[in-house]
């Protein structure tokens, strides 16, 4: 009787499970090892490229060097350590990912790479990313699995593990974790937001999307090709390279996908992870298959009898205590990952006007971020002096700032720092922080209570931040206005713009007119404000459809009143810009998504090489205060 190629399929991938032992046995059928071995080699080269850059192996003088840079580690209890330890903990690194791509002492290799990783990775929220994330996990799930029975000096030193077949779960955990990452990144995909294409915008331009040019505009690029299929994608690719008669489109298309990102975003080597990773969804065996078209069939079926005479039937499979721990530890693992982006309602403390940390969540440029204005104030409560900081002093990026466990982090750091090197400061103070931002092409609206002393901070995992200010969401539907006004504005020059703001009662903006600017005017939209000039002493009501010139080199106050937050614009004429684009010659610019690079190899071999020798230089001084400290 002959069944279709889909139930077919379904029992091959998941057998009949009547039981658990069904599952431990299906867990532990023998697979060939050649495809995770590639992938183990695959792996470990790429982070070995990736520990200069994205994880800073070229800088670890600038993120450790300096005892002021503020850290925001997810446990306040982890710390840095001095500049040459870290140095120290990069070189462990670096020798795991080559004991990794050998397959030498391969489970020690994968604990030198995996722990300092993870120490890094829990010491800084600021520098996560779905893809940290992703690498750190790949670790943890190489560690138990048999990646050392193909292609390893492990195997050649060995012969009893040399192409031995490796249990199921190595690779069904390897695709389970894959699957995942594209299937919730299309869940968080599937929402309004997205859908409505806010979240990224003038990417229609790019010259990867010039086949689409050929019948859609850019704006139709963006709208239909990055949002709307980008969430089809993500919700179907996994599927179409999970099923056999699906997979070689799959692979086609998720390889493009990949290539196209790589030129697209600076993600550092996520696309080629994730490009390397691919063959895992085809026959465990593929790499012995290409073999064996060079040698010939008959030396890949006498080797593939070899491996499987003693291990691959499937009745010498036993169930013990041992084996069913480990597959119990798998679906914790899988139950977690499923948990962990839709944990939101019990991590409140992490939500600010997007749910939870950048990172596990897999919500992949979700959200477009615009940030006008960082103010960071301090105030001497002894003297009542204010003083404002620059908002990236002791910081190495700006993320922090739009998460409220950071905010309180910073404001922990700026005391500690002003203590130590501002004796003429107090060391009863207060900080605040005025955070002015907008998130998927709305308005620039505050985040943060201003007046809410960040160092009395009353901040839990649990909780929701009482100092947070909400979305404006009833201007949400003004961003077809803020688009057509802005086009409007645009047009009057290549140096005009316009910036979109809204505030809430009771709260005023402070601001200042640069004398680089011109025909500056303030517009209401909504709502009702008091103007106050700080030099002139002008005091004007201003309301809804009255507009003001505005003085340059001067500061002013925009306080909003009435009950309902105010919606103004500035529009203005950027003569810096201007004297700018007139001593371009000819009017030839160099135009960053009409650039044609779609491998600039030299380019980055060159940097690539430059950031490995910095790095290198790092680790050395790390051991060299190791031998110094040793004798």
């Amino acid at each position: 009787m002959k069944t279709n190629n889909s139930s077919s399929f379904l029992r091959k991938m998941f057998g009949k499970f009547y039981t658990f032992d069904d599952l431990v046995s299906f867990m532990y059928l023998p697979k060939h090892p050649s495809s995770l071995g590639v992938i183990r080699i695959m792996f470990g080269l790429l982070m070995m490229l990736d520990l200069p850059e994205e994880r800073g192996g070229a800088d670890i003088s600038i993120r450790y060097g300096n005892p002021q840079i503020c850290h925001f580690p997810l446990m306040d209890f982890i710390k840095p350590l001095n500049y040459e330890y870290m140095s120290i903990l990069y070189g462990i690194m670096w020798l795991g990912t080559i004991g990794i791509t050998l397959g030498l002492q391969f489970r020690l290799s994968v604990l030198m790479f995996a722990v300092p990783y993870w120490y890094i990775f829990l010491l800084d929220k600021s520098f996560w990313n779905n893809h940290t994330y992703l690498y750190g996990l790949l670790t943890i799930l190489l560690l138990g699995s048999s990646a050392n029975h193909y292609c390893s000096l492990d195997g050649l030193f060995d012969k009893r593990i040399r192409n031995k077949p490796v249990p199921n779960w190595n690779y069904f955990i390897l695709k389970f974790q894959f699957f995942m990452l594209y299937f919730l990144a299309g869940i968080k995909k599937s929402n309004w937001e997205w859908l409505e294409g806010y979240a990224m915008n003038n990417m229609g331009n790019h010259w990867v999307f010039i086949p689409f040019r050929l019948f859609l505009t850019p704006e139709q690029v963006d709208y239909l090709v990055i949002h709307w299929i980008g969430c089809i994608f993500d919700l179907t690719i996994g599927f179409l390279i999970l099923l056999e008669f699906t997979r070689p489109v799959g692979i086609f298309l998720c390889s493009l996908f990949h290539l196209m990102n790589s030129r697209m975003f600076s993600i550092g080597l996520f696309p080629y992870v994730c490009l390397a990773t691919l063959p895992l969804f085809c026959e465990e065996d593929w790499p012995e298959k290409l073999r064996a078209v060079i040698t010939g069939r008959k030396a890949y079926e006498e080797q593939k009898k070899n491996v499987c005479s003693r291990d691959c039937s499937d009745e010498r499979i036993r169930i013990n205590w041992k084996r069913r721990l480990a597959v119990s530890l798998l679906l914790t693992h899988c139950a977690l990952q499923t948990f962990l982006p839709f944990s939101h309602s019990i991590t409140k403390g992490y939500n600010n006007w997007t749910n939870g940390l950048y990172g596990y969540s897999w919500d992949m440029m979700v959200h477009g971020w615009d940030t006008n204005l960082v103010v960071v104030k301090v105030v001497d409560n002894v003297s009542g002096q204010e003083y404002f900081l620059d908002s990236s002093a002791w910081t190495l990026n700006d993320r922090w700032n739009k998460h409220a466990d950071m905010c309180v982090q910073y404001a922990q750091c700026v005391k500690k720092n002003l203590a130590a090197h501002n004796p003429e400061i107090s060391k009863n103070i207060s900080v605040y922080i005025d955070v002015w931002c907008s998130m998927n092409g709305r308005i620039q609206q505050r985040m943060f209570d201003p007046n809410y002393d960040l160092l009395k901070a009353n901040w839990s995992v649990f909780n929701n931040v009482e100092w947070l200010l909400p979305l404006l969401s009833e201007y949400s539907g003004f961003r077809e206005k803020i688009s057509k006004l802005s086009e409007h504005v645009y047009s009057w020059s290549n140096s005009s713009d316009v910036v979109f703001i809204s505030d809430f009662p009771d709260m005023s903006l402070e601001n200042y007119v640069s004398p680089e600017l011109r025909n500056v005017s303030l517009e209401i939209l909504e709502g009702t404000v008091l103007f106050e000039s700080q030099e002139s002493e002008e005091v004007k009501v201003l309301n809804k459809g009255e507009r003001k010139s505005m003085e340059v080199g001067k500061f002013h106050k925009i306080y909003t009143i009435g009950e309902k937050p105010s919606f103004f614009i500035y529009t203005y004429i950027n003569s810096t810009k201007e004297l700018t684009e007139q001593k371009e010659t000819n009017g030839v610019k160099k135009l960053r998504y009409n650039m044609y690079s779609p491998f600039p190899l030299l380019e980055d071999v060159a940097h690539r090489i430059s950031s490995f020798e910095k790095m290198m230089n790092h680790i050395y001084v790390g051991y060299q205060y190791l031998i110094k400290l040793a004798y």
